[in-house]
């Protein structure tokens, strides 16, 4: 009989992807994709650790499978990516949850084949984190069941380490991978009828810096820019301070690349920009803003903010809510600040009392919200392109895509369209898509 995976994924776009490589290696080992836990041979869970929800998460998930385990003893049960990269929470796991067959990081995703056999062959876990990031590996299968829209990692790691942020540590530093093996990644895409690639890195402006020659992610972009049958570019995340006029200027001058920029901002006080270690200030950054918005006129900004950062005061919070309303982001992924061990700033002091965060939180997602229907409201008998992605998640019976800006829009129509660009005009506006009809 044929045996079956379940990989369970937890955190950012990059985990997402990484996901798609585990299960693309497992199809390889001749395993097929199950929803049904019971009747799973291996599952993995894919972890995060950026913040403390997901890793309390993940902890419920392995007691869950405590009794997966009771029912099959034969089932490999395994535990990668940024949480088990930290080796003091591996062996954490390793001692609280024996049951775990198999725990692995970031760095050696590629080894999965081997781990697995030494997991059926062991009659105890088997941990392998390595502690430092190896070269980059190329030609991992992927299994990539979107059929529109696909991940494709530019790069991994980070070398910024703001003091809050724990992705360094689990990520290792910056690694770039080869514009001619990006290239063929997507043109492989393309003939598979895809229609967007979205390119990810921890930082994608520091693109290339590690390449010889040198060469920067405005190049890259340039260069996907010519793939002949991609429709659409995305790019996440972009980091403020590397944010210059040569990729202003590029994005400006595409027609595939999207009018949508994801810049995290975090804070818009300077003094906890600093505490932060984020590398710019308030001003800086919306001069930058400025600066897209003139060469970009319809470009759609989000961002990341986090609030109850160590030492913000309510101050330091206003002008916060003063930089949300100056910049007008057209949607914005907000975070209450929580302590991950081995950042800087859980050693800090005046840690911020969790009701004055929770408070924090409430009057600036108000904030958003109002902004976010504002926005929307303004396209109001506009036609935008809309990339079909399929049905709607919220309604069966109607279709869902994605404009050029990111927003979901929602109309009537057949599933015989998934994957095709189609005109739609815009005739209701809410806080979180807008709906219309297909002209």
């Amino acid at each position: 009989m044929t045996q079956k995976y379940i990989v369970h994924t937890y955190g950012c776009q990059m985990n997402d992807h990484d996901s798609e490589i585990l299960a693309g290696m497992l199809q390889e080992m001749g395993y097929q994709p199950t929803d049904d836990e019971g009747q799973a041979d291996i599952i993995l869970l894919n972890t995060c650790c950026v913040r403390e929800t997901a890793e309390n998460k993940i902890w419920g998930k392995m007691g869950e499978l405590t009794h997966i385990k009771s029912q099959n003893p034969a089932v490999i049960l395994g535990i990668c990516g940024c949480m088990a990269q930290q080796k003091e929470v591996a062996e954490k796991i390793r001692q609280k949850a024996p049951h775990m067959d198999l725990i692995f990081g970031t760095h050696n995703v590629h080894q999965l084949p081997e781990l697995i056999e030494r997991a059926r062959e062991m009659d105890k876990t088997v941990m392998e984190v390595w502690e430092t990031e190896g070269t980059v590996v190329e030609n991992l299968p992927a299994r990539r069941v979107d059929g529109v829209k696909a991940l494709v990692t530019i790069m991994y790691g980070c070398n910024n380490y703001c003091t809050y942020c724990i992705v360094p540590y689990v990520r290792g530093r910056e690694r770039s991978r080869q514009v001619k093996d990006i290239i063929q990644e997507i043109e492989g895409l393309v003939a598979e009828g895809y229609q967007e690639a979205m390119l990810l890195g921890q930082n994608v402006n520091s693109y290339g810096k590690d390449l010889e020659p040198k060469l920067d992610f405005a190049d890259l972009l340039e260069e996907v820019d010519k793939i002949a049958g991609l429709n659409r570019i995305r790019f996440t995340t972009s980091h403020p301070r590397d944010f210059n006029d040569k990729l202003i200027d590029v994005i400006a001058r595409s027609e595939k690349i999207c009018d949508n920029i994801h810049l995290p901002v975090q804070a818009g006080s300077n003094r906890i920009l600093k505490a932060m270690n984020r590398g710019y200030t308030k001003e800086y950054y919306l001069d930058l803003v400025d600066r897209i918005k003139k060469a970009i006129p319809h470009v759609a900004l989000t961002t990341d903010l986090i609030v109850g950062f160590p030492g913000e005061s309510e101050e330091d919070f206003l002008d916060t809510l003063d930089l949300v309303e100056k910049v007008q982001y057209s949607a914005a992924f907000t975070f209450v600040y929580n302590t991950r061990s081995g950042t800087p700033a859980a050693e800090m002091a005046d840690q911020v009392p969790a009701e004055v965060k929770k408070e924090r939180i409430t009057r600036l997602i108000e904030l958003q919200n109002f902004i976010n229907l504002k926005k929307n409201q303004a396209e109001v008998g506009r036609v935008l392109e809309v990339l079909v992605e399929g049905s709607s998640k919220t309604n069966q019976d109607m279709l869902s895509g994605k404009d050029r800006a990111n927003r979901t829009v929602v109309f009537p129509g057949s599933s015989e369209i998934k994957g095709k660009l189609v005109s739609v005009k815009i005739h209701t506006a809410k806080t979180w898509n807008l709906e219309g009809e297909m002209i």
